[in-house]
């Protein structure tokens, strides 16, 4: 019986022809445009990682754990879910930009794949360039001999991309720095009293632990890391 199913299900699987050496051009340009949304669902974590909030608020949340000097606490799974739903918070007045002006219509045969390609990257574009120092733009828009741009059309997704990526790695390391300012402070001073009485031998890391978590909670230290990265992108 589970045989005879198998076998109805693979007979009514719907086909799908890969050859590209035949004389339909409608096949052949049926066949390029599965395999190019093949290609993009395939670089869909690297969209999702250089494109958008997710690299900042990693990295600043990575920082606060290695500031207290937990280890693995929060586990890696914690803080990358954490870095998802923020960024799909942030990110969602855009995503239902590219939506309403550009999936629901291509859906719906209003418009073709190529205006459609262009309507989605518009919003993308828009907040990649709020967030992109000009300087790290005009270090790739002059390696590839391009001209100043004028207007956001006159600036490729090939130089933004990596732009808006090195200012969003440098943003984070800022933020991770004042992070660390007030953990290095309670390392100093804890080290500078275990000198004082004489207990050198003992690390000052494993005395200073309590105290860092003692601090972190008493100013709700989760909601002010996470405050700060919000505020970051408006």
């Amino acid at each position: 019986m589970l045989d005879f199913l198998v076998i109805s299900a693979i007979t009514t699987l719907p086909g799908i022809d890969l050859d590209m050496f035949n004389d339909e051009p409608a096949n052949v340009a049926t066949t390029i445009q599965l395999l190019l949304l093949l290609t993009v669902l395939s670089l869909a974590p690297s969209i999702l990682i250089l494109m958008t909030s997710f690299t900042r608020i990693v990295i600043v949340l990575s920082f606060v754990r290695q500031g207290l000097a937990t280890q693995s606490m929060p586990p890696n799974q914690v803080l990358i879910g954490l870095a998802l739903f923020l960024t799909f918070f942030i990110m969602a007045p855009i995503f239902a930009e590219i939506n309403e002006t550009a999936l629901t219509p291509f859906i719906n045969e209003e418009i073709d794949q190529e205006e459609a390609f262009y309507l989605a990257t518009v919003p993308i574009k828009e907040f990649m360039a709020k967030h992109t120092r000009e300087k790290d733009l005009a270090l790739f828009m002059g390696y590839a001999g391009l001209d100043r741009p004028e207007t956001l059309d006159d600036i490729p997704l090939t130089a933004l991309v990596p732009a808006f990526a090195i200012s969003e790695l440098k943003t984070a390391f800022q933020i991770g720095f004042l992070i660390f300012i007030p953990f290095l402070v309670i390392d100093m001073i804890v080290a500078s009293v275990l000198m004082s009485m004489g207990m050198m031998m003992l690390p000052p890391v494993m005395i200073a632990l309590p105290f860092k978590i003692l601090l972190f909670v008493l100013v709700d230290g989760w909601y002010l890391i996470v405050q700060s990265l919000l505020l970051s992108f408006n």
